[in-house]
């Protein structure tokens, strides 16, 4: 029972953090449906309550923010590289303006600091540190508080922080119609609910997923050190936090053939299942999306299943397969 409750407590303070400028952000990982590079918005001349565009998504109209309006901070433009996080509450679903999404960690709970005094039109409530840097954590339920609010207009020169030359313009564009035609993502009847969420990597140029429930961490490089006399498939171990933890090559183990591009940076996607705690080596780390079971082709082996989402293949590992795999532990250290 008590492990049981560690995993909830875990689940519960698990965080995704992204970065805004020079400040980095986190919302609990539980209120993102979808991480997507930033489309083309709708933006009328005055919208209230700091809304910076509107986008429709899964039949829905969201309203789009860039949090530094809230927090009186210097708005820069965005380009093509901007992401854009859309996240829920029980009520409500809307659009956060990123500038590039980092990871997803749980937070340990006697780290983070609450904010005194802090009113329901704060949408900052407390801080956490993070390997000796301060990340923000945004109460996403006063944003909400805000935008059902009949707030006054405010007049926002808006499209001068979007990019206007041609080509930022079509591939905005192009994001734009490829979320209006997604129909894969289904909410339960007035409910919003966030089932069936992966993160996706590529191994070589394939996209394969994992189920998010079984995701601790996500690292977008990491020092690993070589264990002597182990298979080629162990990377070998590195250290999170005093904790050492096996690194499994996924393109040796499932016996894929590397690429021939030179690798700089070594991502890799922390997951934990069968009281095993392990480290995935991937080529890159894509996206976090939430996709609904019927599309879904069972399959065997190491891989769950395989399903098509934006038009696009994805393949799921059964990480209950590959972490009950004996030949994956390192017995001799």
């Amino acid at each position: 029972m008590s492990s049981n409750n560690n995993y909830i407590e875990q689940k519960k303070n698990t965080h995704l953090y992204f970065q805004i400028g020079d400040s980095k952000y986190a919302i609990n990982s539980d209120n993102v449906l979808e991480i997507m590079k930033l489309p083309a918005l709708d933006y009328p001349q005055k919208l209230p309550n700091n809304i910076v565009g509107l986008l429709k998504y899964n039949n829905f109209v969201i309203n789009i923010i860039d949090v530094r309006f809230y927090l009186n901070i210097e708005v820069t433009p965005y380009s093509t590289r901007n992401e854009l996080l859309i996240v829920k509450t029980d009520e409500v679903i809307f659009g956060i303006i990123t500038d590039k999404v980092i990871g997803i960690a749980p937070f340990n709970t006697s780290l983070i600091d609450a904010i005194p005094y802090v009113d329901n039109k704060m949408i900052i409530d407390s801080i956490y540190k993070l390997n000796q840097e301060t990340i923000f954590i945004i109460n996403i339920y006063n944003i909400e508080n805000i935008l059902k609010e009949h707030g006054q207009y405010t007049e926002h020169e808006i499209t001068g922080l979007f990019p206007t030359d041609l080509t930022s313009r079509m591939t905005m564009l192009e994001r734009t119609r490829a979320v209006e035609n997604k129909t894969a993502l289904k909410f339960a009847t007035e409910e919003f609910r966030a089932q069936n969420k992966y993160i996706s990597f590529n191994l070589n140029q394939d996209l394969y997923c994992i189920e998010l429930d079984y995701v601790k961490e996500v690292l977008k490089d990491t020092s690993i050190t070589p264990v002597p006399g182990t298979p080629d498939y162990i990377e070998g171990i590195m250290n999170l936090r005093g904790d050492y933890i096996t690194v499994l090559n996924l393109k040796k183990f499932l016996n894929i053939t590397p690429s021939d591009q030179p690798q700089d940076k070594k991502p890799v996607i922390i997951i934990k299942c069968n009281e095993l705690k392990l480290a995935l080596l991937i080529d890159k780390i894509n996206e976090l999306f939430e996709c609904q079971e019927n599309n879904m082709v069972e399959t065997d082996g190491y891989f769950q299943n395989e399903f098509i989402y934006n038009g696009v293949p994805y393949t799921t590992l059964n990480i209950d397969k590959i972490t009950s795999d004996k030949k994956i532990i390192i017995t001799d250290m």
